[in-house]
């Protein structure tokens, strides 16, 4: 195994909807609580299997205030472009797919700042860090564009 060998992240949402008969969902429920109602009960319906996605900030992602600031955290992270908020359900008989999230409003450096996980890669490795979290937001911004595609393709 080639080790430092960068690879683009999958999307498990993604690949669960190649399978065509497979309702997923990405909620957050701090951004938006009538989308995560609204997935979970739609999940709940589907007569197939369901999978649904959440952002849950832990612990472990460190983010300054503590974890009282987790539903904030949520909320962030889908203003910013971090996670998206979308629905697919393969027995709508109308739309298929639904971006339930908003394009990215900018902040998106600052919401990494803000993860203790984040922060201390720029302290130790300051270029780095700029590098990645550059192209951590250009890809937050095509993946964004590429569901906003994924609205005509699953009409």
């Amino acid at each position: 195994m080639e080790e430092n060998k960068e690879i683009k992240s999958k999307s498990l949402a993604e690949i669960a909807m190649t399978y065509g008969y497979v309702y997923v969902a990405q909620i957050a429920m701090g951004a938006n609580m009538i989308q995560t109602l609204k997935a979970i009960k739609e999940a709940e319906a589907y007569p197939g299997p369901s999978l649904i996605i959440a952002y849950s900030p832990c612990e472990m992602h460190s983010i300054k205030g503590g974890m009282t600031n987790c539903q904030a955290e949520m909320k962030k992270a889908v203003q910013c472009g971090y996670w998206n908020l979308f629905r697919y359900n393969p027995a709508s008989e109308a739309d298929k797919f639904t971006l339930d999230s908003k394009a990215p409003a900018g902040g998106y450096r600052e919401f990494l700042m803000n993860e203790a996980r984040y922060s201390r890669l720029t302290r130790e490795f300051p270029e780095r860090a700029d590098t990645l979290f550059e192209e951590s937001e250009e890809n937050a911004k095509a993946r964004y564009e590429h569901l906003q595609r994924l609205i005509e393709m699953y009409k």
